[in-house]
C-alpha cells in the first residue's frame, strides 16, 4: 500500500492509496480533480474509487467533474449529501481492494454522516493507515452544481481528528462526537498513521494552555514551530503520539478535566469544543477583508457590473 499526500486549497490534504501488486488506486476526499488526475497519471495507475469522508465542499465538490472524467467511478460515503455518491456504507462495513482492505468507522460530530476509513494490509509490516478528513478555508462550494450548504469556519481545527486537535462540533451531540473520536478512533492499534489537517501549530498552542506541565505537549510544540519555520508539514502523526498530547482525547486525564470543570468525557469535550474555538478567534481573527478576499479568489463573489 502506497499512499501519496496531496496538499490542495489553503491547508487541506488529498489522498491516493495505491495498491501497487494491482495498480488500483482509491482516491479520498477529492477536492481538485485535476491535481488528483496528474498523480494518477504520474504514478501510472488505474483510479476506480473515491472515498468521501463527509459531504462539505472542499472534500467532495470534485467528484462530479471526476466522474464526468472517470465513467464508471465509484463514489463512496455515508451522507446523502456528498456530491455524486454512488452507494451509501454503513457503519462497520468493510472493503477490499486488492490486498487492501478498508473498514468504514462512523465518526459523527463534525456531521452527522462523517465516516473515517481504516486501512490496512494483512502481514504487512507497514502500519495501518486511517484517513478521518482534513477541513477548510473558504464558506461555500464554488464550481460544483450540488447544493453544498456551508463548510467549516474558516481555521477551524480540522474535521473529525487532527494533529493534536479534533473538528468542530457542527451537527450531532457531545456525545456523539465523544465516541467517535476516544471510542472509535482512539482505540485504533497505536501504531495507526494518520494525515489531519495543516493545523499543527495552533492545536498545540491549545493543548499547552489546557495542560501547561505536560512535558509532550511542551515538546511536540518545540517540534512543530521549527517545522512551521522550515516550511515543512507536520503530518503524518500516529494515534500513539496522540494520546500523549491532544487533549480531545485525554478527556479522562484528571489535568483536562480539572481545565474544563467537568468529569463526564463528553461534557469535557464539549468544554474543550467551544474553549478551543474562542482560542482559535482570539489567536487568529479573519478580517471581513480576508474572508472577502478568498471568496473572490474562489469566486464566490463576482466583481459588479458597470452600468
Amino acid at each position: 500500500m502506497k499512499v501519496k499526500v496531496i496538499p490542495v486549497l489553503e491547508d487541506n490534504y488529498m489522498y491516493l492509496v495505491i495498491e501497487e501488486r494491482t495498480r488500483e488506486a482509491v482516491a479520498v476526499d477529492v477536492a481538485v480533480p485535476k491535481r488528483l488526475l496528474e498523480i494518477v497519471g504520474r504514478e501510472g495507475v488505474s483510479l476506480t474509487t473515491v472515498l468521501t469522508t463527509h459531504h462539505h465542499w472542499d472534500h467532495a465538490r470534485g467528484n462530479a467533474e471526476l466522474a464526468r472524467l472517470l465513467p464508471g467511478l465509484v463514489v463512496l460515503g455515508a451522507d446523502e449529501r456528498i456530491c455524486a455518491l454512488t452507494r451509501r456504507l454503513a457503519h462497520g462495513e468493510e472493503l477490499q481492494f486488492g490486498a487492501i482492505h478498508v473498514r468504514c468507522l462512523l465518526t459523527p460530530g463534525h456531521t452527522l454522516g462523517h465516516m473515517s476509513y481504516f486501512l490496512w494490509e494483512e502481514e504487512c509490516p507497514d502500519p495501518p493507515a486511517v484517513f478521518s478528513g482534513t477541513g477548510c478555508p473558504v464558506p461555500t462550494c464554488p464550481t460544483s452544481p450540488c447544493p453544498i450548504p456551508l463548510s467549516d469556519p474558516p481555521n477551524s481545527p480540522g474535521d473529525a481528528l487532527s494533529v493534536a486537535g479534533c473538528g468542530s462540533r457542527l451537527e450531532g451531540t457531545a456525545q456523539q462526537m465523544y465516541q467517535s473520536l476516544v471510542e472509535t478512533l482512539g482505540t485504533l492499534p497505536p501504531e495507526t498513521v494518520f494525515c489531519g489537517h495543516e493545523h499543527t501549530l495552533g492545536n498545540l498552542e491549545f493543548a499547552q494552555k489546557v495542560e501547561p506541565y505536560n512535558d509532550h505537549v511542551k515538546a511536540k510544540l518545540s517540534w512543530a514551530k521549527q517545522r512551521d519555520e522550515d516550511d515543512v508539514p507536520t503530518v503524518p502523526a500516529t494515534l500513539g503520539e496522540e494520546l500523549l498530547y491532544n487533549p480531545f482525547l485525554r478527556v479522562a486525564e484528571e489535568s483536562v478535566r480539572k481545565f474544563t470543570g467537568k468529569v463526564a468525557p463528553a461534557d469535557v469535550l464539549d468544554v474543550l469544543c467551544r474553549e478551543r474555538a474562542s482560542f482559535e478567534r482570539a489567536a487568529e481573527p479573519l478580517q471581513p477583508q480576508a474572508r472577502a478576499l478568498l471568496a473572490l479568489q474562489w469566486g464566490l463573489l463576482s466583481t459588479p457590473r458597470q452600468k
